[in-house]
């Protein structure tokens, strides 16, 4: 059993099965449930959550228009990982290409530093992801 998070991105996706091999099967989300007749998805993935539902009627009331791709522009999602590299590895292994290599950076949150590997992805239908791997915090110098 899960606890739904208070924020969980739901993801308009052109093909359900497709996106369940790259989220699930490459870097490997947890299907937590799934409503076949609806075509959606729960996923989880450490403490991240998302849900995914197949664009397959025009009407529908969460489908904002125009839906072009890539999805999701102006938008990235950062999900929290144990090992960046090895994920990144995954991927590339998969054929999925990175947008943006595997990189430690250092962010400023007031007077400290926060430390993360991440890299950047796009899933199949263009959704920008940043996996990111926690390098801990420093002090400003």
């Amino acid at each position: 059993m899960f606890t739904m998070n208070a924020l969980v991105p739901e993801l308009i996706v052109s093909d359900l099965q497709r996106s369940l091999q790259f989220y699930c099967s490459t870097a490997g989300f947890t299907l937590e449930y799934q409503r076949p007749e609806d075509k959606f998805a729960f996923l989880s993935f450490g403490q991240s959550q998302l849900m995914l539902e197949q664009d397959w009627h025009s009407d529908s009331p969460w489908r904002v228009e125009p839906l072009e791709q890539p999805f999701g522009r102006g938008l990235n999602l950062q999900i929290l990982c144990d090992n960046a590299q090895d994920l990144a590895d995954a991927f590339e292994t998969a054929g999925y290409p990175l947008r943006r290599a595997v990189e430690a950076h250092w962010y400023r949150s007031n007077d400290r530093l926060n430390g993360q590997r991440n890299f950047l992805i796009q899933d199949p239908d263009g959704y920008l992801l940043r996996f990111s791997e926690n390098l801990g915090m420093r002090n400003c110098q």
